[in-house]
């Protein structure tokens, strides 16, 4: 076996949970260090996956040594600051999405893995699950013909909390960037950078969207509608729809584990592929493989893609006048 790769986690909120669980089920990854905001968090965090090394700032984690590769889980605002923090002590990174706050930010990271020769990715753990990797085979190998449309959908009924991360704009709260960015990425993985979109949002009290609606285009006519939501329950689902045929990732979409499809004359086939664990574990075996081929990007979830996203995700949310207080003019930056 090759030498293990030594993880390191930013943040000890759930989804790190989720995460460090799964970096147990590698025999080649080891994770020996856990950086929080206090230490009583991070010894928690530390105790309750036996990782040797814990430390009460996120600085001190970036500058320890025994680390080669960190895993960032803070909220969305803090993503650029903590990549920054992490690539200038010399470790790669995988990064939660949305990548960034806005495109701004996510270009300064990007610039600054390159200049350092890091890796760097954002952590679209979707697009490593089994199911996700048959359905790009599917589409490579023109099963249902030529893909023509796409109808994607995330949202979930939260209960209201003003001052919670998903209502708070200055957590970077919203539907579009902490789900939305589930369809949006699946669009862009099957058609690319949209040529035109428009979409609708309905900005709630705390002044960030509740839930929106999206319709993108692409050349040859291709088109993508995608919704998202944080006040209504959805079926969290996708439908891929080509000339011949059509594929529905069943719920959830995001993670999937079960799709159908259906070639025009032929009956419907389901193919089911299990996940292993919570399934952030595929996305860590990509970011070891890569930097062990010398790689400071991933040829499934590039950089450059990431952008395009932030990018677009900023078009978005100037049409819908949302505007976040990480917004604020930052070089040169104003998101008007």
């Amino acid at each position: 076996m090759a030498k293990k790769i030594r993880w390191g986690i930013l943040g000890t909120g759930n989804i790190a949970d989720s995460f460090a669980s799964d970096l147990q089920l590698l025999g080649d990854a080891e994770l020996v260090a856990v950086g929080s905001r206090t230490q009583k968090s991070a010894d928690q965090f530390g105790s309750k996956f036996n990782i040797p090394r814990r430390h009460s700032s996120y600085a001190a984690l970036a500058k320890d040594k025994s680390v080669d590769v960190i895993y960032i889980s803070t909220p969305h605002t803090l993503h650029c600051e903590n990549t920054l923090l992490c690539l200038n002590n010399g470790k790669h990174v995988l990064c939660e999405k949305p990548f960034a706050m806005h495109a701004h930010e996510a270009q300064l990271m990007i610039n600054t893995a390159r200049a350092k020769k890091l890796f760097l990715m954002e952590a679209v753990w979707t697009r490593f699950i089994p199911l996700s990797v048959k359905l790009r085979a599917m589409l490579a190998q023109n099963v249902i013909g030529e893909v023509r449309m796409l109808q994607a959908d995330f949202c979930f009924n939260a209960p209201f909390n003003p001052n919670g991360r998903l209502f708070n704009a200055e957590l970077g709260g919203g539907a579009l960037l902490d789900i939305g960015v589930y369809p949006i990425n699946l669009a862009s993985m099957i058609f690319g950078a949209p040529e035109r979109m428009t979409g609708m949002a309905h900005i709630g009290q705390t002044g960030v969207d509740e839930q929106n609606a999206i319709l993108m285009g692409y050349s040859g006519g291709r088109m993508a509608t995608l919704y998202s939501s944080n006040r209504i329950d959805s079926p969290i689902e996708a439908v891929i729809m080509g000339s011949q045929g059509t594929i529905r990732l069943h719920r959830f979409m995001h993670r999937p584990d079960r799709m159908t499809f259906t070639v025009s004359g032929k009956p419907e086939e389901t193919i089911h592929m299990p996940i292993d664990g919570n399934g952030y574990g595929y996305e860590a075996e990509e970011v070891m493989v890569c930097i062990r081929a010398g790689k400071t990007e991933s040829n499934i979830m590039p950089l450059d893609e990431s952008l395009i996203i932030m990018k677009t995700m900023d078009a978005l949310r100037q049409q819908w006048g949302l505007r976040y207080p990480a917004d604020r003019a930052r070089d040169g930056f104003s998101l008007h």
